[in-house]
C-alpha cells in the first residue's frame, strides 16, 4: 500500500470516529436554529464559524463514544468495523485527537460566535461524552429517554450562536428532538437487540422486553406528534408547518403502530429510517414556514 493510500485511510479512520452520518442531523438542526432566530437572514459568517465550531464539537464527543465504548463495539455486528473496536487508533490517539478537534471546536465559537454558544456546547459535550455514554447507557434502559436532553441541543446551540439568546421558542425545537429521541432509537433496538444483547447494555427490549418497548415506541410517538403541534400553537410557525407535521406525524403514527401491534424486524427497521427523515422534513417546514408564511 502507498504512503498515500496509507494517510487517505487514516484520515477516514478518524472520520469515522466522528459517526459523520449522527453528526450531520445534529448540525443540521443546529443550523435551522440558526435561521429560525432571526425574521431576515443571519450573518453567514457567523453561520459558518457557528457550524463548524459545532460540527468539532460533536465529532470530539462521538469520539469519545468510540473511546469508551471500543469493547461494547466490538462485540456488536452494526459497530464492529468502528476503527477503535478493530485497534485501528489507539486510545491514547482517540483522545488526542478528541481534545484537538473539541479544543478547535471551542477556539472557534468563542472567538468567531459568542461565549453563550461555546458553553453551551461545551455542556452537551459533556452531557453526551461524559454523562450519557460513561454514566446513564451501562446503568439504566432509561439511558436514552435520560440522556436523550445532549442529543436534543443542537436547535438551542444555533439559536444561541445567532441571537446570543435562547429563548421559549428554541427549547420548544430541543423538547422535539428530546421525545423523537425514544422511539427513534428503540426502533433501532427492538431490531438490532440481539446485538444489545451480546453487548452487555441494559437496553430496554433486553430488561423489559420486546413488547414493552413496542408500546413504548407508539406511546413516545404519540407525545411526539403532539409536541410537534407546539410550534403553531405559540405563533412560532404557520400551515405550512402545521400542515407538514400533521402529514409527517401520522406517517409516524403508522409505523409506530405497526411496531405495536404487528412487529416484525422489517417494520422496526422502517421506522428507525423513516424517523430520521421525518425530523430532518418537520426542521426543513420550519425553515420553509419561516420565510414564507401563510
Amino acid at each position: 500500500m502507498s504512503t498515500l493510500s496509507i494517510q487517505q485511510n487514516r484520515i477516514a479512520q478518524y472520520w469515522a470516529l466522528t459517526k459523520p452520518r449522527v453528526t450531520q442531523l445534529a448540525v443540521f438542526c443546529a443550523v435551522i436554529g440558526m435561521f429560525l432566530a432571526t425574521p431576515g437572514l443571519p450573518d453567514w459568517k457567523i453561520v459558518l464559524a457557528a457550524t463548524i465550531g459545532i460540527w468539532l464539537l460533536a465529532g470530539a464527543a462521538f469520539a469519545v463514544n468510540c473511546l469508551v465504548e471500543r469493547e461494547i463495539d466490538a462485540r456488536m455486528a452494526r459497530t464492529a468495523r468502528r476503527p477503535m473496536a478493530r485497534g485501528e487508533i489507539t486510545p491514547a490517539q482517540t483522545i488526542v485527537f478528541s481534545g484537538a478537534i473539541g479544543g478547535l471546536g471551542m477556539w472557534v465559537l468563542y472567538n468567531f460566535v459568542n461565549p453563550l454558544t461555546m458553553w453551551l456546547t461545551f455542556a452537551t459535550f459533556v452531557g453526551y461524552a461524559v454523562i450519557y455514554t460513561i454514566i446513564l447507557k451501562p446503568a439504566t434502559p432509561q439511558n436514552i429517554v435520560i440522556g436523550g436532553l445532549s442529543g436534543a441541543m443542537p436547535p438551542a446551540l444555533g439559536w444561541a450562536a445567532i441571537a446570543n439568546d435562547v429563548p421559549m421558542q428554541a427549547w420548544l425545537l430541543v423538547l422535539i428532538i428530546f421525545i423523537w429521541t425514544p422511539p427513534h432509537f428503540w426502533a433501532l433496538a427492538l431490531y438490532r437487540r440481539d446485538d444489545y444483547a451480546r453487548s452487555g447494555l441494559p437496553m430496554l427490549p433486553i430488561t423489559h422486553g420486546m413488547p414493552f418497548t413496542q408500546f413504548h415506541v407508539w406511546l413516545y410517538t404519540i407525545v411526539l406528534v403532539a409536541t410537534s403541534m407546539l410550534p403553531f400553537v405559540v405563533r412560532m410557525s404557520g400551515l405550512i408547518y402545521l400542515v407538514s407535521a400533521a402529514v409527517l406525524g401520522v406517517v409516524f403514527l403508522w409505523y409506530s403502530w405497526q411496531v405495536y401491534r404487528h412487529y416484525t424486524d422489517l417494520i422496526a427497521r422502517k421506522t428507525f429510517t423513516y424517523s430520521i427523515i421525518y425530523l430532518s422534513l418537520l426542521f426543513a417546514a420550519l425553515l420553509v414556514d419561516h420565510y414564507i408564511p401563510l
